[in-house]
């Protein structure tokens, strides 16, 4: 996978041409640490946002909450008198959180089904596109080492500082280099994170780098022509040194770390994607999982990027909400 393949592949988000961080001046948007005198329009409608305090977090996270801002999306219907899920959504390579977050439909889908979302941004690499430094095959291509792992975390321990978030019910949905992103959090935060949506992103392909503290829910999204991250498994910039495994290796993987059963289709199927004739769009998972789950759908026939109508948003949210930690 070249550079220039992964920004290409993004470029119906117009993401590689603004390398520059978002923000927005929506009533509705809090923008975290960051001043409102720069902020553009966003394109999602306003609401009532609760009031924002700050938080009571120690000064780590307080420190790289103020080195990189990020955005968050608080339900007109939120009042603090009960906890609420937390969405964490992260962004592609070249993309950006808020151009990610209307890509998904999750800049809307927020205020209708009453969660908390906040929008990180990755920083901006030698190549001037932002990046997550998630595994070895996904995406700090200039070898920056930054701690991506402690700063989600950080932007976790934030919104609940400010907001009342659910621990039962913190979701990270990722696409392309968020998804390996998300797929990373799931093994070094799995006591912190429920579940997480992997679309066209895969798991470390070295099984040892993954050693979850506990069963994390996992579900897999992948098109069968991505040209970019391939269906099958492949490897990106750092050739050899940075394989990546296939789409249902990677569902395997967290299906042995669930102790789960055998792999067999649902034999349900769903038309997501606007494009592609059909239901294109088939569900595999697990089952007999001790914990978690381990699922895959597959897309037939899509690429990359795909173009996805509102079903998808409101589908994988579902699945999210399936899939809460177990109640102590």
């Amino acid at each position: 996978m070249k550079l220039r393949a992964l920004c290409l592949s993004l470029s119906l988000l117009a993401a590689c041409s603004d390398p520059a961080p978002a923000s927005t001046a929506d009533a509705g948007d809090a923008d975290v640490s960051r001043d409102a005198a720069d902020a553009p329009v966003d394109i999602a409608p306003a609401v009532d946002a609760a009031p924002v305090v700050e938080p009571d977090v120690p000064e780590a996270t307080a420190a790289l909450i103020r080195a990189r801002p990020y955005q968050s999306r608080v339900p007109s219907s939120y009042d603090g008198t009960r906890a609420l899920p937390l969405v964490v959504l992260l962004h592609g390579y070249s993309a950006s959180g808020l151009v990610q977050a209307a890509y998904f439909g999750f800049n809307t889908l927020y205020e209708s089904r009453g969660f908390l979302l906040a929008y990180p941004d990755g920083t901006i690499d030698r190549n001037r596109q932002r990046f997550w430094n998630a595994t070895n095959a996904c995406c700090d291509f200039g070898g920056t080492r930054v701690d991506d792992v402690a700063y989600l975390t950080a932007v976790i321990d934030d919104m609940a500082a400010r907001y009342r978030v659910d621990p039962r019910r913190v979701y990270l949905v990722g696409h392309s280099n968020g998804a390996f992103m998300s797929h990373r959090m799931a093994c070094d935060r799995a006591p912190r994170i429920a579940a997480i949506a992997a679309l066209a992103g895969s798991q470390w392909n070295d099984p040892a780098r993954c050693v979850p503290a506990e069963p994390v829910s996992v579900l897999q999204m992948h098109g069968t022509t991505d040209p970019t991250i391939r269906f099958d498994g492949g490897s990106t910039a750092g050739g050899a040194a940075a394989q990546y495994p296939s789409a249902r290796d990677s569902v395997a993987s967290w299906a042995r770390l669930n102790r789960c059963g055998d792999f067999a289709e649902t034999g349900m199927r769903f038309d997501f994607v606007t494009d592609v004739a059909g239901e294109e769009t088939h569900s595999g998972r697990h089952a007999g999982c001790m914990g978690g789950a381990a699922e895959l759908w597959t897309m037939d026939g899509v690429g990359h990027v795909p173009a996805f109508s509102s079903a998808w948003a409101t589908a994988v949210y579902d699945w999210l909400e399936a899939h809460p930690k177990p109640a102590p």
